[in-house]
């Protein structure tokens, strides 16, 4: 499994950037797919979430100007980012889950890319 993750870049503070995360076969094997980002000296944690039901879920610092999406058909989940700040910086991982057996989870990750807001 490879998850391919792009769009990461630099943006001013208000301004908007779409990242893609591409995967190798069907999406429909995972049972979720995310967003995860670490700033350096935090920790990595979640950005957005999508379930293969298409439910979402989002950090609170992100709700209202970040939206995840699925695009089955090619296989991509998308993080669409506006209204930027500089607290948004980070390195942004693609996330997939596999739930098997009795709740067992599999992470899959995609290399990060980065995101810069400053002016």
């Amino acid at each position: 499994v490879q998850l391919q993750a792009s769009g990461g870049g630099l943006v001013q503070p208000g301004g908007s950037l779409r990242l893609s995360c591409a995967t190798s076969g069907s999406i429909f094997r995972f049972n979720a797919m995310g967003w995860y980002r670490q700033a350096p000296g935090n920790q990595r944690e979640l950005v957005a979430g999508i379930t293969s039901g298409g439910i979402t879920n989002y950090a609170d610092s992100v709700k209202g100007r970040f939206t995840i999406s699925r695009d089955n058909a090619k296989n991509t989940v998308y993080l669409q980012m506006n209204s930027l700040k500089p607290e948004d910086t980070a390195v942004y991982y693609c996330n997939a889950v596999f739930v098997y057996g009795l709740g067992s989870r599999y992470d899959y990750w995609g290399q990060g890319t980065l995101v810069t807001v400053s002016s």
